[in-house]
């Protein structure tokens, strides 16, 4: 074969070549169309909603003013007394404005509406992130006393286990360790003593118990607990006469007139103190103090023998 034979060979299968690729790719852009036109009809069933979801704008947030959320958080609380409501709004500032002035206020009054909703640990969780974010604020002193007074008020009777007491001490003693100037100082200090005046209830309720089984020795730790360490407390005067009873009981007479005679010399007009007395009388002895008794150095030490 010539070389221009060749050539012309070449040239013609060159074109079949590309007139078949060429029909391949037609081929494919004819399925295509097909596949689209045959699809449009389809928008009734579901496509259109899908299409609409490429097409459409997001306006789903649309950012208010701070201000206004906030007012509206008000007035749900103060005005509607739905505290839960109010809550959501106050929470919608800090979502929206997380580092706006109002933030820090809306944190705040989610603290106090929680409160008042009888939400206490949402009080607990905002009053602490409050603290936290905000230590220098004016009005952190407000916010460590929600947090003492959410413990405070969740206080269980002496019956029941009084861990929550505790947490409440600890907390209204923060306020009076961190804020002793402020106006909630007072109010917490009261709390304290009412709060400590629950704990002393609880050991003498115990006490009690164990007088009853007759486990004098065990009722003595109860009382002398109230003793030594909740002497301010309403209790103090029982657990002196339960003390000179359980004394009495077990024979430790000296023991028992000497907290018969304290329990004299600092609540005279008692009528806890008339029993110890004629308790004491009754075994033949009189009212009087040892001064090497752990229950005089105790009143010594405090202040009050």
């Amino acid at each position: 074969m010539s070389a221009q034979m060749t050539r012309g060979y070449l040239q013609v299968l060159s074109r079949e070549v590309l007139s078949r690729q060429v029909s391949s790719r037609v081929r494919g852009l004819l399925h295509a169309a097909a596949f689209i036109v045959l699809a449009l009809p389809l928008a009734g069933c579901g496509t259109g909603a899908l299409w609409d979801k490429f097409t459409a704008k997001d306006d789903t947030f649309a950012e208010e003013p701070a201000d206004k959320i906030y007012n509206e958080g008000l007035y749900l609380m103060n005005e509607k007394k739905d505290m839960k409501a109010a809550n959501k709004k106050f929470e919608e500032v800090d979502r929206q404005h997380p580092y706006s002035d109002w933030a820090r206020k809306s944190l705040l009054m989610s603290a106090y509406a929680s409160y008042q909703g009888g939400d206490f640990d949402g009080c607990i969780g905002a009053a602490t992130r409050y603290v936290t974010l905000h230590p220098g604020s004016p009005d952190a002193a407000y916010a460590q006393y929600l947090i003492a007074a959410s413990h405070y008020d969740q206080i269980p009777d002496i019956s029941r286990d009084q861990a929550r007491t505790e947490k409440a001490i600890a907390a209204l003693e923060e306020v009076n360790r961190k804020y002793p100037n402020s106006e909630y100082a007072t109010s917490a200090k009261a709390k304290i003593e009412g709060a400590r005046d629950q704990l002393a209830g609880k050991e003498m309720n115990v006490g009690r118990y164990y007088m009853q089984k007759r486990d004098y020795t065990a009722a003595i730790n109860r009382y002398k607990a109230v003793v030594t360490q909740y002497q301010t407390t309403r209790h103090v005067e029982e657990a002196l006469f339960r003390l000179t009873e359980a004394y009495m009981a077990i024979g430790i007479v000296g023991e028992a007139q000497t907290a018969a005679a304290v329990l004299g010399h600092n609540f005279p007009d008692s009528r806890w103190y008339k029993d110890a007395y004629n308790l004491v009388k009754s075994g033949g002895l009189e009212p009087s103090e040892n001064q090497g008794s752990w229950i005089s150095r105790t009143f010594k030490k405090m202040g009050l023998g």
